[in-house]
């Protein structure tokens, strides 16, 4: 192995070079010229790379479109995109405003869209209410009867034994009785009143019955290649992992935040550089994936998603003059006041602000020259 490169990109050279027919020297002069521009590509020390980052990002993001919505087929699976979905990811918001998944299925499971539609309905988020065809109050006999819709029962694969199990483990002080006419018949607590019936009535009918908590809509689609995947209105990563019909590798979630706590912290970064690129490319915005690179890891540096606000990446910078430079400037230096802290001016814009060399490219370097001068008037002092 080399060490002018790195693994991955010896791998993949290695992979090349098997498919093309050359002799052992052309190879050695391909892996050098490889080499050589590995090299050449390396970020010069003190390069000031978080600027060029911001303004390769920011100046293609100002030819954006403001578009806030993609549709998938229906409006219940529209997804944030453009410059809206931008600043969610960057900001980084505690939830999408268009929460969603993508969901591939192991082959064996994805075989026709059939199968998908199996494991689809095995998702969805399923209410009484979705199901529920009939359900009458009886005062007389202080009860409630309702049934399920056959059709309905079919869509969503339930059936009525399960509802029954949920709705106990929900209302346990009231008694669930399936009739043979497949009905469900509800005795509330001897203490409830006509008032109770009711409320109680209105709860059964938005009681979870069967699904995955969060997952609104399922749509079975196609990829170019031909492969089925699942699209789903809502997310709820860590139950979709643990379901077997499930690729666990491919499978992803627009939430970054549940990413973060479901996989990790390096998952969550990961996700940021992703879903900002599809962004771009989605606007036809090309955007060098390194300053993608640069942002994501400023946000999760320290172990925890951290948007970039005055609140997030900002307030943990150490230079006072730093954090004053982008919002409430008052606040920040009175509370630094208090603390006593002490700006040691190696960051930019802290230099920048008190007009001296910056340390970045030629200002990194530090050189004390002493004149003949200097070394003059040093000498007569002694004498004296």
């Amino acid at each position: 192995m080399s060490k002018k490169i790195p693994s991955t990109i010896e791998k993949r050279l290695e992979e090349r070079i098997k498919l093309i027919d050359v002799d052992t020297s052309t190879k050695k002069k391909i892996r050098k010229e490889v080499e050589t521009e590995f090299q050449r590509m390396q970020v010069t020390s003190g390069e000031a790379v978080g600027v060029i980052a911001a303004q390769s990002i920011g100046e293609p993001g100002t030819q954006m479109t403001l578009n806030v919505f993609h549709f998938a087929g229906v409006s219940e699976m529209n997804t944030t995109v453009g410059l809206p979905r931008i600043i969610e990811i960057l900001d980084a918001r505690k939830t999408p405003s268009t929460p969603s998944m993508t969901i591939y299925l192991k082959k064996k499971y994805a075989k026709s869209e059939d199968d998908v539609r199996k494991v689809a309905a095995k998702l969805l988020h399923v209410n009484l209410g979705d199901v529920a065809d009939d359900i009458s109050v009886d005062l007389l006999n202080f009860r409630l009867t309702f049934s399920l819709d056959e059709d309905l029962k079919k869509t969503y694969a339930v059936k009525v034994k399960e509802v029954i199990e949920m709705l106990e483990k929900v209302f346990k002080d009231c008694e669930f009785k399936m009739l043979k006419t497949e009905k469900i018949r509800v005795k509330p607590p001897a203490e409830a009143d006509v008032k109770d019936i009711y409320k109680l009535k209105v709860k059964l009918l938005d009681t979870f019955v069967k699904g995955i908590l969060g997952i609104n809509h399922v749509l079975p689609m196609k990829t170019e290649s031909g492969e089925w995947y699942i699209k789903t209105a809502g997310t709820n990563l860590k139950k979709v992992l643990e379901i077997e019909e499930i690729d666990t590798v491919r499978t992803s979630s627009n939430d970054i935040f549940e990413i973060g706590k479901v996989l990790g912290i390096e998952a969550a970064r990961s996700a940021i550089i992703h879903e900002t690129l599809e962004v771009l490319n989605q606007q036809g915005i090309n955007v060098n994936i390194r300053h993608l690179m640069l942002v994501s890891d400023t946000m999760t540096v320290n172990g925890e998603v951290k948007g970039i606000t005055r609140y997030g990446v900002t307030a943990l910078k150490d230079s006072v003059l730093a954090r004053a430079s982008f919002e409430v400037p008052t606040k920040h230096l009175f509370k630094a006041t208090v603390r006593k802290e002490i700006d040691h001016l190696r960051g930019v814009v802290e230099n920048v602000m008190i007009n001296q060399p910056v340390p970045v490219g030629t200002g990194i370097p530090k050189l004390v020259y002493r004149s003949e001068k200097d070394g003059a008037k040093k000498r007569d002092k002694s004498s004296k």
